[in-house]
């Protein structure tokens, strides 16, 4: 059923309350009438508990009270009369719904909404119990197979509820308890017609637009009906009492694109009938399919196009309030936007996002890979009850999506298979049937369009197999693999990739009192698997040593702020070095999905932004790796360094494409430049030895003596303006990060679009780092070639605003350039 947002011009409305809560020990109050007249607070509704305890100054994340031991009761009143339906979108977990003291439903799912219907007589009480999750999980269950050591306990596998709060070295064990999601009602009329479901499907066939749709009323209606969109219209026909259906073709439909491909273009949708006028919100019209079978790698085409999915597994925008509301989203969203991103997968370690979510991602172009809220357990999907939850979850989910052209894959889970697997079970114990048979069937009769994924990982013969199907790469992570692994892992692509300790930057290590990466504050913000003897900081610590020659533990002790800054630079380039690899034209992989987005806690957690919602180093890394328009360099070997130029875009790219070699005092060894024509959504490649025009040893492949530079360059300058679109660089001999004078350089200037700041330098500035009080650069921890200078604009600034004050420092360089009044 697709979603419909109003009838008659009318909404749903939220239950405004005002709502207040109160916290009981388990089993303490079997009904509303037994609850306390004392200790109640103001509640927030849609949210959390936490949230509201937070709010009332009873509860703190830094040392977060246990909710699930307790049960939790909300309640408020309703003004009116007559007969209304109440819908509960979201209640974690275990739930009642008294209605005037009577109870009215129960659920046993966070996942599911619930509707009942009330006869209200003037002001009408609406309780809410969520009973003990800890006493329910302490009962007697029947064992699993396996036992994971991602979440505990084991009988969380009974539960439909997030594993979020149950995975210790993940995330905060914080509990989610509540309604999360709006609680909204609506007047019945006994003398009106009411719609039982609306059936809505878009296809794309030739650059015509099909958009079919079924009604279904709760009684007979007679008269006209009509779909209308885009300005088009046509008449439906009416099949049974209170049925109606029919199509609308529409020639011509500007499709719907992943933004770093092209518009992302909706279209409203209204159906008119027995008098009622019904708005469906917007749909999009494209096509999606695989370009190679699913056992060669995942490999999507967007309206008959390949795309290079890239983005990040994503995580709530609050882990203590789960807001849904699209002012949570939004900021999130658009840096993910901002950074290149085109897909971004919910995994099943969290929950399924409110609609706002998808709304946005429709809005701004982000394809949405979606699993089930199933990972790493040993599920009952063979249990009768179980099974018919969890049916109903994915139904009510694929009805809410119906319309969203966003969205374009459904995974059967997080590691289920792999767990199993990787405890030495066969095939026939980890490739479940459900997801196998009953999933795509599931999906077949609401979505066709979508892309059904087993698990993820899955599609080898063992379900990690980095070749086929979906993988989950950590070679180079937390396996500590070279770069090469990245091109010998063959990765076709990865739904889960990179995860580091990602650093924030130094306003929010200062912010949040995480200054000394030798305290016992920032140890706890580390994220580890539970059971390793290492963490994701000795990760990067690994790379840190490896790409810098650095030793960590030193520097960790004795100059904490270079130990910052050179971890920071240690992650941007793994990721950069990563996907400059998989973006080469003859790499089988098809996309790849860093873990995670945003961190769930303070500190140095696996997001690329950081707790506050700031975008960290990594982010700006990623954001340099996913250009649409893009240049890479790969090495490859005797053959040379080649240089490949990505146009993802619709329109045709006129550049000039430079080549230089540069030694370490500057110096141009050799180089070259070629104006290059690259057509719309399609890459090209050459070899240094094309661009030079001779032989030049520029991988340091040959060794015939010393290498004759330290540095390669590639630029692709825009044709007209001049402008960089976007550089590359490969360091022969290493990443020379000892610090000198590199002549480093910076100004501040002002337009009509508010400030930036020139910077330059005479030597090569590797990972330039911008710290300002006001305003975001465009972008940081980028590197200069000798000689060259960049102009990086301070968004969120104006020609009024007051004069940014700061500083900038590359992590080769013993220049702290300071700018502004009162350069800090």
């Amino acid at each position: 059923m697709a979603r419909i947002l109003a009838v008659d011009g009318m909404p749903a409305l939220n239950v405004e309350g005002p709502w207040h809560l109160v916290v009981t020990p388990s089993n303490a109050c079997a009904t509303p009438r037994d609850l306390p007249g004392e200790g109640w607070i103001a509640a927030r509704v849609p949210g959390t508990a936490a949230a509201s305890l937070r709010e009332d100054g009873l509860w703190s994340e830094a040392a977060p009270t246990p909710l699930h031991e307790s049960d939790v009761w909300y309640r408020a009143t309703l003004s009116g009369t007559g007969r209304e339906r109440l819908r509960f979108e979201g209640l974690a977990t275990l739930s009642e719904i008294w209605i005037d003291g009577v109870l009215a439903g129960t659920g046993r799912s966070m996942f599911l909404a619930r509707e009942v219907e009330a006869d209200l007589s003037g002001e009408t009480e609406i309780a809410l119990c969520f009973r003990s999750l800890s006493a329910e999980l302490a009962r007697p269950h029947k064992r699993g197979r396996w036992r994971p050591l991602l979440a505990t306990p084991g009988s969380l596998r009974h539960v439909r509820t997030s594993l979020l709060g149950f995975m210790p070295g993940w995330c905060p064990s914080i509990d989610s308890v509540g309604p999360y999601r709006p609680v909204t009602h609506k007047v019945l009329r006994g003398d009106d017609v009411d719609i039982a479901s609306v059936d809505l499907r878009t296809t794309l066939e030739d650059e015509t637009g099909r958009l079919t749709v079924r009604i279904e009323l709760d009684g007979v209606a007679e008269g006209p009906a009509f779909l209308i969109c885009d300005g088009r219209e046509a008449a439906l026909r009416q099949v049974a009492p209170g049925g109606f259906e029919g199509e609308l073709l529409l020639p011509d439909i500007a499709p719907w694109w992943p933004h770093t491909h092209g518009e992302p273009r909706l279209h409203t949708v209204d159906v008119s009938v027995a008098g009622r006028r019904i708005d469906l919100g917007r749909v999009g019209f494209r096509t999606i399919a695989l370009t190679r079978p699913f056992e060669e790698g995942l490999s999507l085409a967007i309206n008959g196009v390949p795309v290079y999915c890239r983005g990040a597994c994503w995580t709530p925008p609050d882990l203590v309030g789960l807001p849904s509301d699209r002012n949570s989203y939004r900021p999130l969203l658009e840096l993910a936007r901002e950074a290149g991103m085109n897909m971004l997968r919910v995994p099943g370690i969290t929950l399924y996002e409110a609609s706002a979510f998808h709304d946005l991602c429709d809005e701004l172009g982000i394809l949405v890979w979606q699993d089930l809220m199933l990972a790493n357990f040993d599920y009952p999907t063979d249990d009768p009850a179980f099974r018919e939850i969890l049916v109903e979850e994915i139904t009510q989910f694929l009805d809410r999506t119906q319309t969203s052209p966003s969205l374009c894959v459904l995974s059967g889970g997080n590691e289920v298979w792999q767990q199993a697997a990787m405890l030495g079970f066969p095939r026939a114990v980890w490739a479940g049937s459900f997801v196998t048979e009953a999933l795509p069937d599931l999906v077949a009769r609401t979505r066709p369009d979508l892309v059904v994924v087993p698990n993820s990982p899955s599609g080898g013969d063992l379900p990690f197999s980095t070749s086929a199907g979906v993988t989950h790469y950590y070679g180079v992570g937390a396996y500590r693999r070279p770069f090469e692994d990245a091109r010998r892992a063959e990765v076709g692509f990865a739904s889960e990739c990179l995860a580091f300790a990602n650093v924030p930057d130094a306003a929010t290590l200062a912010e949040c009192g995480l200054t000394d990466p030798a305290s016992p504050r920032w140890m706890a913000g580390i994220p580890r698997d539970r059971g390793a003897d290492w963490d994701f900081e000795g990760v990067r610590d690994h790379y840190v040593a490896t790409l810098f020659g650095a030793d960590p533990e030193r520097l960790r002790r004795e100059n904490p702020e270079r130990y910052h800054a050179l971890g920071r630079a240690a992650s941007g380039a793994c990721m950069e070095a990563v996907f400059a690899e998989w973006r080469r034209a003859r790499s089988p992989n098809a996309g790849g999905l860093v873990w995670f987005f945003r961190d769930l806690a303070p500190g140095a957690g696996w997001g690329v932004v950081d707790c506050l919602g700031r975008p960290k180093p990594a982010w700006y890394a990623l954001k340099r790796a996913f250009r649409p328009v893009q240049v890479t360099l790969s090495d490859e070997g005797l053959n040379g360094l080649h240089l490949h130029v990505h146009n993802e875009t619709a329109q045709r790219l006129d550049a000039t494409l430079r080549l230089a070699f540069t030694d370490a005092g500057g110096r141009v060894v050799v180089g070259a430049e070629r104006v290059i024509e690259v057509g719309p959504r399609v890459s090209a490649s050459w070899s240094s030895a094309e661009l030079l025009g001779r032989f030049f040893d520029a991988t340091h492949a040959y060794r015939f003596g010393p290498p004759a530079h330290s540095l390669g360059h590639a630029s692709l300058i825009e044709t007209g303006t001049g402008a960089v679109i976007a550089e590359a660089f490969h360091y022969p001999q290493g990443r020379d990060s000892e610090p000198r004078d590199l002549g480093l350089s910076a100004a501040l200037v002002a337009d009509r679009s508010g400030w930036a700041l020139r910077i330059a330098t005479g030597l090569h500035a590797l990972h330039v780092q911008i710290e300002t009080t006001l305003g975001r650069p465009l972008d940081n921890g980028f590197s200069l070639a000798p000689g060259a200078s960049r102009l990086v604009p301070l968004l969120g600034t104006s020609e009024t605003a007051p004069e940014p004050a700061g500083r900038i420092s590359a992590i080769n360089g013993i220049e702290i350039v300071r700018f502004g009044p009162d350069g800090v």
